[in-house]
């Protein structure tokens, strides 16, 4: 019975329609009470079941002595539900055909969306995320702030993930504070300068998207894909890099 309950499930029947249509196929003409008890649905249940069915066209009813009594139809009508479906398929694809000239030639907002990664692993994934799902490569700008309460465990990893940062299709640019100059975690293909005033957090611009690293010991990465940011930041970028030193 399962197995027979989950390929009419596969015909676009609810699991409720496919246990009720079946207990009507062995009870035959029945009343309300008799179908719940057959089928295992609730009773607060079968009425909507019930109505469903018959719009589907796989049940019927009669009234005797004022009681309504519900009968399965031919397992046949399957074919005619599903002929119906099909139908009703190739209608909205006509009207989507039409359709989607008219969406297409809007202008779309780009997409926006942020992910949140937590811990080394975490921060590892967010990473790939942002350098390998476009394959087109391109120029990634970073402002990095070296400080002593993290720095030995933000060095051990971006040293141990260097190939991250070694991608021959990615060119690296990085403002950083002086503190770092000389740092053994600095890529040496990535181009570097230092500044001595305060610059905005550890933030990666690549592609469409800014990952905003937040270091500690347990780091915190947040994914953003914003047009919008991501041109104040490139502008932003650009004009500390004019006055920072090599």
């Amino acid at each position: 019975m399962q197995e027979v309950t989950k390929e009419l499930m596969e015909l676009d029947l609810t699991q409720g329609e496919a246990k009720v249509y079946l207990a009507l196929l062995e009870l035959g003409s029945s009343t309300v009470g008799p179908i719940v008890k057959k089928a295992n649905v609730a009773y607060s249940n079968i009425y909507e079941i019930l109505n469903r069915l018959l719009e589907k066209g796989l049940v019927t009813f009669v009234i005797k002595s004022e009681t309504k009594y519900f009968q399965a139809t031919n397992p046949r009508n399957l074919l005619d539900y599903l002929e119906s479906k099909e139908e009703e398929i190739n209608n909205r694809k006509r009207v989507l055909a039409e359709l989607l000239p008219k969406l297409e030639g809007k202008k779309v907002k780009p997409e926006e969306e942020a992910e949140i990664f937590v811990g080394l692993k975490g921060l590892k994934a967010a990473y790939i995320r942002l350098f390998t799902e476009n394959p087109v490569g391109g120029e990634n700008l970073f402002f990095y702030i070296h400080r002593k309460e993290y720095a030995k465990t933000s060095d051990k990893f971006y040293i141990s993930n260097s190939k991250l940062f070694r991608m021959p299709r990615i060119v690296m640019r990085g403002i950083s504070n002086e503190e770092y100059r000389g740092s053994k975690a600095i890529v040496p293909t990535v181009k570097m300068r230092y500044v001595n005033f305060p610059i905005p957090g550890n933030i990666e611009v690549f592609q469409d998207k800014i990952l905003i690293v937040a270091w500690s010991e347990n780091p915190v990465a947040f994914l953003i894909r914003s047009k919008e940011i991501l041109d104040i930041m490139k502008e932003y970028f650009e004009s500390v890099w004019k006055i920072a030193k090599k």
